[in-house]
């Protein structure tokens, strides 16, 4: 029963999905995804844009129906809703295809068990697309959170996209660049990421930094950033140029 021929299109998909995550785990699949998923989103934006009449701006991730006078979704507004372009698109069909795998298989087995035969006509049919609807909702459902686990775990914590972000100080002090000792600061990414740097004052610098303070990421050096106290007179001098390195 458990591996009849009757299963067989669910295993395929289970395993297919299964091997797509393996993929993804040993090669780091997805950040080409990324680009496609990228350009999805500045397409939703901008047909958000041109259906909604005023100077208001509404994310495509946001439902629509509320504010467009019941206009249907359109299409690229349905590829939104199911994931795409809020995780790598190999990540989306590897879940759903292992939701897709596990949900009919076992609808299968546990309608057989019941019926005391195999599933056919109409039931399997209705096994078939509501194990694929299941399978489309958990996807999108999940496409979300897993989409942030994903880049918190596949961005380099040392890049370059940390400068110019706002953070907090978190030790008890930012020592100044010539001083043989670091700071901490927690900083928020673009993608909403949390990241911990190690941080130091430039020796420009003329406000210093304690607990709590807020400050500006302006320059990676060596194994630490350069961080100045956000809406401050340092700051301004930086943007102005206007400072003495």
């Amino acid at each position: 029963m458990m591996f009849s021929l009757t299963n067989l299109p669910y295993w395929m998909f289970l395993g297919t999905g299964i091997l797509l995550f393996l993929f993804v785990i040993f090669s780091g699949g997805g950040d080409d995804d990324m680009d496609v998923d990228a350009d999805v989103d500045a397409d939703i934006d901008l047909d958000a844009d041109l259906e909604i009449d005023g100077d208001v701006n509404i994310n495509a991730d946001i439902d629509l129906d509320g504010g467009t006078d019941g206009e249907a979704f359109s299409p690229i507004q349905v590829l939104a809703w199911v994931g795409i372009g809020r995780t790598p698109l190999i990540l989306l069909v590897a879940i759903d295809l292992t939701v897709w795998g596990f949900g009919g298989w076992f609808l299968n087995v546990a309608i057989w068990e019941s019926l005391a035969r195999p599933p056919a006509g109409w039931i399997a049919a209705s096994i078939f697309l509501g194990s694929l609807a299941f399978a489309v909702f958990v996807g999108s459902m999940l496409s979300r959170p897993i989409g942030r686990i994903f880049a918190a775990f596949g961005e380099d914590a040392s890049s370059d996209r940390l400068i110019g972000c706002l953070g907090t100080v978190t030790s008890a002090s930012i020592p100044f660049e010539h001083v043989g000792k670091i700071g901490q600061v927690d900083v928020k990414d673009a993608a909403a990421n949390l990241v911990t740097i190690s941080a130091k004052l430039p020796d420009w610098a003329t406000i210093t930094l304690r607990r709590g303070a807020k400050v500006l990421v302006i320059e990676r050096s060596g194994g630490h950033y350069l961080v100045i106290a956000h809406n401050s007179p340092d700051q301004d001098r930086w943007f102005s140029g206007n400072y003495s390195a």
